[in-house]
């Protein structure tokens, strides 16, 4: 059986009988994740804490500390390319860093990673029960209104490349996964009425189960 608990900003754990994987941790203001740890040592699950890109919103640098604190007990780090470089990262620590095109296997799952709009990748697991579950990190149709302050901050092409760079990276992941269980995506209100649009474009050419809105 696989569960996913939203944790907060862009961090969920999906559960399985078998591991725990932990997305983008940062913050936990209910402090729902160590019931979770704490469940999996319990039962002896592994823990695959997987990291999308640096941002301060999207790693927290506790997650080394635990993982290796906990190297012998099957607690594993599985960051992005980019973040194991700014966040200077040790790297005898991860059990795999997530570089885009490459698929990591492990025992219970695989993870494939794609590229991102932003920073770092965009991922696919597949869960020894067949179950895929996406998390796109920071990857988004960054389509700002001309007008927010976050356009010059943030995105450096046009409206119109940023789409098309999204729509590859979607053409992507869909040749590989035409269907996805569970989808975890950035809906971010800085974004204004083009809030949904990368999702909806996703959707449009992805058939997904279930959808869970972050950041």
């Amino acid at each position: 059986m696989v569960n996913i608990t939203y944790i907060y900003h862009s961090c969920f754990v999906v559960s399985t009988d078998d591991c725990l994987l932990v997305y983008d941790y940062w913050h936990d203001p209910e402090n729902l994740l160590p019931a979770f740890l704490d469940e999996a040592e319990r039962e002896e699950k592994a823990v695959y804490f997987v990291v999308s890109h640096f941002h301060e919103d999207h790693y927290n640098p506790i997650v080394a500390e635990w993982c290796e604190q906990r190297k012998g007990d099957g607690w594993y780090l599985l960051p992005s390319y980019d973040t194991v470089k700014r966040r200077k990262i040790d790297k005898s620590l991860p059990f795999a860093v997530l570089r885009f095109g490459e698929t990591v296997e492990t025992p219970y799952f695989k993870l494939k990673s794609y590229r991102s709009t932003d920073v770092g990748v965009c991922t696919v697991a597949t869960l020894n029960d067949g179950t895929t579950v996406c998390h796109a990190g920071d990857c988004n149709n960054w389509y700002f209104p001309s007008s927010s302050a976050a356009a010059s901050d943030r995105v450096k092409v046009s409206p119109e490349e940023m789409e098309k760079l999204f729509l590859s990276i979607v053409r992507d992941i869909a040749a590989d996964y035409p269907r996805l269980n569970h989808l975890m995506f950035p809906v971010d209100h800085r974004l204004g009425q083009q809030m949904l649009r990368g999702l909806f474009q996703f959707l449009q050419r992805i058939d997904v189960a279930e959808v869970h809105p972050m950041h």
